[in-house]
């Protein structure tokens, strides 16, 4: 996302080493890894490092954020779950799977793709073209993006949203207010059902560890 303020830490350079490590592993034709855990855990931030650290390799790693995806608009988002009801509408389908596994697809193919992203400062959705032609690999972070099909490395990280209220306010995307708890508590919900599907589970200290 455009605007977006990354918190590197040297806790997201030494979890990505030795996630990079696993991929070097692992890695095939049309790799992907998706990386899911609840908001301000590092998701991005960690997407970041690891495709930054695959250049040391020789290796282009594209990362893609799921929530340049969702169907709702910025500017409306709020105001619809509000009208619609938190508990009801939070959740996988608030994104635009289709759309997600188009820019996938376009990936494996090496074409030209065209994708959103969301500007933070004007909370309206730009259009990204990128030729995918010289990418090696997709990184795909956000909420849900373990849920994805055909992802060769799951990446969970395992803190909940009770634990990362710093990371929330210095990144101020929403403001801290009852409604944006409920989100937090909906999100906290969906995103636990996640964790049996993790190869590397990323714990509360942002060790590393490797299930699968």
């Amino acid at each position: 996302m455009l605007g977006d303020v990354l918190l590197i830490e040297d806790k997201h350079r030494k979890a990505g080493e030795k996630i990079i490590e696993e991929i070097l592993k692992r890695k095939k034709e049309n790799f992907t890894v998706a990386i899911s855990g609840e908001s301000g855990t590092g998701k991005t931030e960690l997407a970041h490092v690891i495709a930054k650290g695959l250049r040391k390799h020789g290796l282009f790693a594209k990362p893609i954020h799921t929530d340049n995806y969702y169907r709702i608009l910025p500017l409306e988002r709020t105001e619809w779950r509000q009208k619609n009801g938190v508990d009801k509408v939070v959740g996988y389908d608030e994104y635009n799977w289709d759309q997600i596994n188009k820019t996938v697809a376009d990936f494996k193919e090496k074409t030209f793709s065209t994708m959103p992203c969301v500007d933070l400062v004007t909370e309206q959705v730009d259009l990204l073209t990128t030729n995918f032609a010289d990418i090696d690999m997709l990184i795909i972070d956000g909420l849900y993006a373990m849920n994805m099909k055909d992802v060769d490395l799951k990446v969970f990280i395992d803190i909940t949203y009770h634990e990362t209220g710093k990371a929330q306010k210095l990144r101020g995307k929403e403001p801290q207010n009852e409604y944006r708890m409920k989100v937090l508590l909906k999100e906290h919900e969906m995103v636990k059902n996640l964790k049996k599907m993790a190869n590397i589970m990323i714990h509360k200290d942002y060790s590393v560890e490797v299930l699968s």
